[in-house]
């Protein structure tokens, strides 16, 4: 048996579980840069600092941050999202690795504090833009064709923290400038899209 050939073989990752470089190169934090790792006796949290200095935690499922609370990453907490498979630094690599492997395609997604730190930025960071388009020229390279996840649970924090996320209307805006950048700047790189 054979695959058409027209098949794409390929592999799927998400920027927030595996891209690492959490806060370098201007990208902004994410919901998941302040959530901790996990076992099977301990969930997931979100970590926070209050007004008076001290700090906490809560669930990630059905929280909610104390008032006047901000999050925050912690001393003692690890945060699996920070450096994930540090594919920030490696992805020449590993892009390598991918055409070794007979990779076809590969499905990533962009964050979106490297591109629009806060969200509600006037100009997107041309520090993440490059990072991307970089590695979209690289996948090309080896003839891998990148199929790009929009958004995957990656939102800017402060979103999040000071407009409301998704119940801000505001936020739905914010989105599409943000769609706006990476479709005019990735045109010529990218054919396949999702949200």
């Amino acid at each position: 048996m054979s695959f058409p050939k027209n098949f794409y073989l390929g592999g799927a990752t998400a920027a927030n579980q595996y891209e690492g470089g959490w806060n370098e190169g201007g990208r902004g934090p994410a919901m998941t840069d302040v959530t901790t790792g996990a076992t099977k006796d301990t969930p997931r949290y979100g970590t926070y600092r209050n007004a008076d200095g001290t700090t906490g935690k809560m669930s990630m499922f059905g929280g909610t941050l104390p008032e006047g609370a901000e999050y925050a990453c912690l001393d003692g907490y690890f945060y699996p999202n920070h450096i994930g498979t540090d594919f920030y630094h490696h992805y020449k690599e590993d892009i390598a690795l991918f055409a070794q492997m007979g990779f076809k395609m590969f499905r990533t997604s962009i964050s979106w504090p490297r591109i629009y730190p806060n969200g509600n930025d006037e100009k997107p960071n041309q520090e993440g833009l490059d990072f991307y388009r970089s590695v979209f020229e690289e996948l090309h390279k080896y003839g891998i064709e990148p199929l790009v996840t929009i958004s995957h649970y990656d939102d800017p924090l402060y979103m999040e923290e000071k407009l409301g996320g998704w119940q801000n209307r505001e936020t739905n805006g914010l989105y599409e400038k943000y769609c706006h950048s990476i479709f005019e700047e990735y045109k010529d790189l990218v054919k396949y899209l999702r949200h």
